[in-house]
């Protein structure tokens, strides 16, 4: 068993260069089944995620040429299959991102339900009215769902009840094939959704809005291989903000390789918390702060504050003056980090899609568990400050999402070591 270990209490400084962004990355390599041929992606992160929906498109015949650490050629010419297997979907949710791409293609496909991070129900059921307004005919079997558009995929009005974003994905990447005009309302913001229009628009599709509540997708009857690069990750760059936030030497910590404006809420809320950052020519200059004030949150879509960054401000409000709010509003299991880090001493109570955190003076090591990705990534950050040694099992969470996380922190100074444990005392 490997675990991160983290010893509290060393100044971090210097700079940093976050990845490409792996929600982007993950969307990117889906869609190029939708244009045959090599399709070349750069920025690419060397995560476990990627690794995973590498093995999806290869087992629908798709060849993958690793140019470099970062640089994929996907080659989906020969791709025969339309189905997405159980043993991969297992692994990780964004495998249904294939739908889509696949429906738009073949006009059909059998993708297995889908698994990722235990965040609560996170149905599909957004993602199946949405492309059944375009014509799809579905049903569910033995754990999979069989989606048919062989009369042909049509243009249309569709309104998602919420701006989900992979509901979104699927449809753009769907509509991108279909006869006609489709008109998505109440469509989901997010950049890694931008990224995504502005390949396909690459490859030849017409998608106008991308980045609005509206987005519209005139029809084309084929697309074309293009090279892209994924736009980085501004989840990761959240992430090492609030270390430096916390534990950053006078001179601060640069966080660099994304762009500022997609942490907007992010940024506004450490403002309000009393962090000083300022813009660099690069990205982010993040200072420590002496004096953390408490502050109220929502989750929300884009340009809302992003759940992806909850657990990591949970932190800082844990150390702030004050009482703080934070209200989950997209994963109903999204405070299971509440308990962990409680147990380095945090004073948090959770009502519901509600917690009430009273700052303390400070966390004190101990032995936790990563409960998802990113609350895994946030007990490694608050272990930065803990007095003494924080030990953070289930270390496979932060890997999906965190390139060379241990390598990154600790070239700023931290001390932190990947340490792998023997299986039983007899090892």
């Amino acid at each position: 068993m490997d675990i991160i270990r983290v010893e509290g209490g060393h100044a971090i400084e210097g700079s940093v260069c976050v990845s490409g962004a792996k929600n982007s990355a993950l969307k990117l390599m889906a869609a190029t089944l939708l244009a045959p041929g090599k399709t070349t992606l750069t920025n690419v992160p060397n995560i476990s995620d990627v690794h995973v929906m590498g093995k999806v498109l290869k087992r629908m015949g798709a060849t993958i040429e690793v140019v470099d650490e970062h640089s994929l050629v996907i080659d989906t010419s020969s791709v025969d299959s339309w189905e997405a297997p159980y043993e991969l979907v297992a692994k990780m949710r964004a495998s249904t991102a294939v739908m889509g791409p696949l429906l738009g293609r073949f006009g059909r496909a059998k993708i297995a339900m889908p698994g990722g991070c235990n965040l609560g129900a996170r149905k599909i059921d957004m993602h199946i009215l949405g492309l059944e307004a375009l014509g799809v005919e579905f049903d569910t079997d033995h754990g999979y769902i069989y989606a048919d558009a062989s009369k042909g995929l049509t243009g249309t009005s569709v309104t998602l009840e919420f701006a989900s974003v992979g509901a979104t994905e699927n449809l753009i990447m769907a509509a991108v094939k279909a006869k006609g005009e489709t008109v998505i309302d109440n469509a989901a913001r997010e950049p890694e959704i931008v990224d995504l229009a502005n390949m396909l628009n690459k490859m030849g599709a017409k998608i106008t809005g991308a980045g609005t509540p509206v987005v519209t997708i005139e029809g084309v009857d084929e697309l074309h291989p293009v090279e892209h690069r994924v736009v980085g990750d501004r989840i990761e760059a959240g992430t090492f903000l609030v270390a430096g936030a916390i534990m950053a030497s006078e001179q601060g910590v640069e966080v660099t390789g994304f762009n500022p404006v997609h942490l907007g809420m992010v940024l506004r809320k450490m403002e309000l918390m009393g962090i000083r950052t300022e813009r660099t020519e690069n990205g982010m200059k993040v200072y420590r702060a002496d004096r953390i004030a408490p502050v109220d949150i929502q989750t929300l879509p884009f340009p809302g504050f992003p759940t992806d960054m909850q657990a990591q401000v949970m932190v800082l409000s844990a150390l702030a003056d004050g009482t703080s709010i934070i209200t989950e509003n997209i994963f109903e299991n999204r405070f299971m980090f509440a308990s962990e880090l409680s147990r380095m001493g945090a004073n948090i109570r959770v009502e519901d899609h509600h917690a009430l955190i009273h700052g303390v003076d400070g966390f004190s090591g101990a032995q936790v568990v990563s409960p998802d990705l990113r609350g895994g990534a946030a007990l490694v950050i608050a272990g930065l400050i803990a007095e003494g040694v924080t030990e953070v099992s289930a270390i496979h969470h932060i890997y999906r999402g965190y390139e060379r996380f241990v390598e990154k922190l600790t070239a700023l100074g931290a001390c932190v070591e990947r340490v792998t444990l023997p299986d039983s005392i007899d090892d």
